[in-house]
């Protein structure tokens, strides 16, 4: 009687314990602030929601059977020889296959409406971010603006953001939850990623793919203004700074590993970096002596990658829109 009583403590004190913890989480999937985020979160409740058409009968009659069929319960009728029955059969049978039909078909859908490539429909002019994952920290370039963030992105909010994305090191996943997708960043090779903001706020980015030792401080955040008015001012910003990112020398300096790196600011980049941080994973695909490697330092190099990823791509494409 005394270990049953002492089970009873330990079990209430783990539910209250789980409770108390679980009440700081924010359920940031369910709370989106971007298109696709919002799409996303329909679909994981539609999903959550046919899937409970079985779960939920599943435990009510469980918990009748047990009642029913108690050993205390005399009225209970007796079938020892009870095999078979069409109309549960029928019942077992049918409602799972159709709960299945209609998430296949939804999936089917909406793999398409939100594929991260698709551009999103907009009549604005959407701004290119292009994303560089190093040891461990993210690597933000403004082709059209010239300029570089570490570990910070700005831009307006229902404007169209393209990310396109690509790795310096070791295989990372890029993910905004708010904003919705997540998207793998791989060295020599480029993914995109196409998301919208629909309200101003900040929003906090990280990698979702184990990476080594930095990986928990792989985190960024991605601010959306209230108008573009605030962005170009955030740009001035930028560009105010006293650091560049316009040399060889630069990038290879900042792609040495570091943990919880700072946000840091570069007025300007050099031109063509995201591309040619692309090709210098492609050996001889690549051209001869770009980015200041040469050919057969790029072709080992390519080998290497290729032979860490176990994966196979085009020539082109790494470096096409």
């Amino acid at each position: 009687m005394r270990l049953m009583k002492y089970k009873k403590t330990i079990g209430l004190s783990s539910l209250l314990a789980a409770t108390l913890m679980l009440s700081g989480c924010d359920m940031v999937l369910m709370n989106p602030k971007g298109a696709i985020g919002v799409e996303q979160k329909t679909l994981i409740l539609t999903a959550f929601g046919l899937m409970l058409i079985v779960v939920i009968p599943a435990i009510v009659m469980a918990i009748v059977f047990a009642l029913r069929y108690r050993e205390a319960n005399k009225s209970a009728t007796y079938r020892p020889n009870w095999a078979h029955s069409n109309k549960i059969e029928l019942v077992v049978w049918t409602v799972p296959i159709l709960i299945i039909i209609t998430l296949a078909t939804i999936t089917w859908k909406t793999t398409h409406q939100l594929d991260p490539y698709k551009p999103l429909d907009s009549d604005v002019k959407p701004v290119t971010i292009e994303v560089i994952s190093l040891d461990w920290k993210w690597l933000f370039i403004y082709p059209e603006q010239g300029i570089a963030t570490v570990n910070e992105i700005v831009f307006p909010k229902d404007v169209p953001i393209n990310f396109k994305i690509t790795s310096d090191s070791v295989m990372n996943s890029f993910f905004i939850p708010q904003l919705g997708g997540q998207i793998y960043a791989m060295a020599g090779m480029q993914t995109k990623l196409h998301l919208i903001a629909n309200s101003a706020g900040k929003y906090d980015g990280f990698s979702a793919s184990y990476s080594g030792h930095g990986f928990s401080g792989m985190k960024f955040t991605a601010t959306a203004t209230e108008d573009r008015a605030g962005f170009e001012e955030w740009v001035q910003k930028v560009k105010a700074s006293s650091k560049t990112l316009d040399t060889v020398q630069a990038f290879n300096a900042l792609a040495k590993p570091s943990q919880n790196n700072p946000v840091e600011y570069f007025s300007s980049v050099k031109p063509n970096l995201f591309q040619e941080t692309i090709a210098k994973f492609m050996g001889d695909m690549g051209h001869s002596g770009m980015f200041g490697v040469s050919s057969h330092e790029k072709t080992e190099h390519g080998k290497a990658a290729g032979h860490n990823m176990n994966m196979s791509q085009p020539a082109h494409a790494g470096v096409e829109e």
